[in-house]
């Protein structure tokens, strides 16, 4: 029987090599246990036409119970994952071939991968504990425990420029917290970038960026400071506290995406709900799911979970002075902005468009990374109810959704060694979105204070 965790104190006192040969171990171990997964496979499936898209679109809307869409782009040059339990492996095998979509197998047994990065991610942790001070590094993903600690080490570092507020509680409890940055010159009312990540529980390179970020305005803020020269920074890194911890538990539940309120419906109980659907703009519309069981379930009622409340709540709170914002998600190449609830486009797209633009050709520049800009409906179809489309309709100027790189087997599970790459090219472009967004939209304050 293998150990699913080993006690600081044994961590701690363990030599560096034995430690590296018990890792080893584990993960080898583990493979003989793949838990729910074991012998799924994982397609990358390939349209070449608008036709086979089409095509593809509607395999995945008539067979949402059989196959889980990874990722499924309107972009017909853009492939799509699919992870399919055994049992429907033949039959999606032949929907493909009738409609002539070309595919391959990436991975033939999704369960021994995913035990072993989940594994791999636990003894990372274990070896490398968060001691609560300093800065957190890029070598591994936080927990949202340890993510809440750094924000507090930072207010009690930088007192004068950075607050930490508890904005509310997720639905089993934790606290959600968010963290204003500014220069320390005491002045108010300046305009305000809002940011928030983890909206869906299995991104995890979401809230390792956010984090990232939030070290770059704070402890390197010599080198940003023109960032925050008229502008806070509002940042809430773990919107889905629940679901990103569940999705840590086990590789049977580290493809978790929503939630984790529980729903009765006809004595079934079906847990969570995707937060990005359940915001009360256009709810319940194209793209959102009443079926409390689908990854996509837009929740018994708008804003039905507490997690959304809370980044509502935010959103309010900044009103008049919230500008852009940008929530952090994964995985797809794309920067993409209202509206995600139809094909209509707002008046101002081609600001939003400028703007993402930027970003996007900035990624490009420096580490040649394409991303996709565009309109939410355009790029990936309707989503409505979405956190995005809901900021802007409150008067932010500028709403995104970033899609970051895909990495690992899913798509979601970029290996650890990634992760510093991956965060310092977003940062990249989100840098040049805020450089552009001081100068697009200045505070008032740069009115009155010379």
């Amino acid at each position: 029987v293998v150990q699913k965790s080993l006690p600081d104190w044994v961590v701690l006192k363990m030599p560096r090599e034995v430690l590296h040969i018990l890792v080893l171990l584990c993960v080898v171990l583990g493979l003989a246990s793949a838990g729910r997964y074991e012998d799924y496979k994982l397609y990358e499936v390939k349209p070449e036409t608008v036709a086979q898209r089409d095509a593809l679109h509607a395999i995945a809307e008539e067979s949402s119970d059989k196959y889980d869409f990874l990722s499924l782009s309107r972009i017909h040059t853009q492939s799509a994952r699919v992870l399919v339990p055994p049992k429907h492996d033949v039959s999606f095998r032949v929907q493909l071939e009738s409609q002539q979509i070309p595919f391959e197998l990436r991975d033939a047994n999704f369960g021994r991968t995913i035990h072993a990065e989940v594994l791999q991610n636990r003894m990372l942790r274990q070896s490398k504990p968060y001691s609560g001070t300093g800065r957190l590094g890029t070598e591994r993903y936080y927990s949202h425990d340890e993510i809440n600690a750094y924000l507090d080490d930072l207010a009690a570092r930088y007192p004068s420029r950075v607050f930490v507020r508890v904005v509310g509680k997720s639905y089993e409890g934790r606290l959600l917290k968010t963290i204003t940055i500014t220069n320390g010159d005491g002045i108010t009312g300046k305009n305000v970038v809002f940011m928030d990540g983890a909206f869906h529980a299995r991104e995890w390179i979401s809230p390792a960026t956010v984090v990232y970020i939030i070290g770059e305005l704070v402890e390197n803020f010599d080198e940003h400071a023109e960032l925050l020269a008229t502008y806070d920074w509002v940042i809430m890194p773990v919107v889905n506290a629940d679901g990103y911890e569940y999705t840590q538990l086990s590789s049977d539940t580290r493809l978790w995406r929503k939630t984790r309120q529980p729903v009765t419906v006809n004595n079934t109980v079906c847990y969570g709900t995707d937060p990005n659907r359940n915001f009360d703009f256009h709810w319940m519309e194209k793209g959102a799911s009443s079926n409390p069981c689908s990854n996509t379930y837009a929740g018994p009622r708008a804003f039905s979970e507490p997690e959304a409340v809370e980044v509502r709540d935010v959103m309010h709170s900044l009103s008049g002075r919230g500008i852009m914002y940008l929530t952090i998600h994964s995985y797809g190449y794309a920067l993409f902005y209202p509206w995600g609830w139809g094909p209509e486009l707002p008046d101002t797209w081609e600001d939003l468009h400028e703007v993402a633009a930027i970003g996007a050709d900035a990624i490009r520049s420096y580490s040649g990374t394409e991303y996709e800009v565009g309109s939410s409906t355009a790029l990936y179809g309707e989503a409505a109810g979405a956190s995005d489309d809901y900021a802007f309709n409150e008067g932010f100027a500028l709403s995104y959704t970033m899609e970051l790189p895909s990495g690992g087997s899913s798509g979601f599970d970029p290996p650890p060694t990634e992760i510093d790459r991956l965060v310092k090219e977003t940062w990249v472009g989100i840098r040049a979105m805020g450089k552009r967004v001081t100068t697009k939209y200045p505070s008032p304050v740069t009115k009155t204070v010379v």
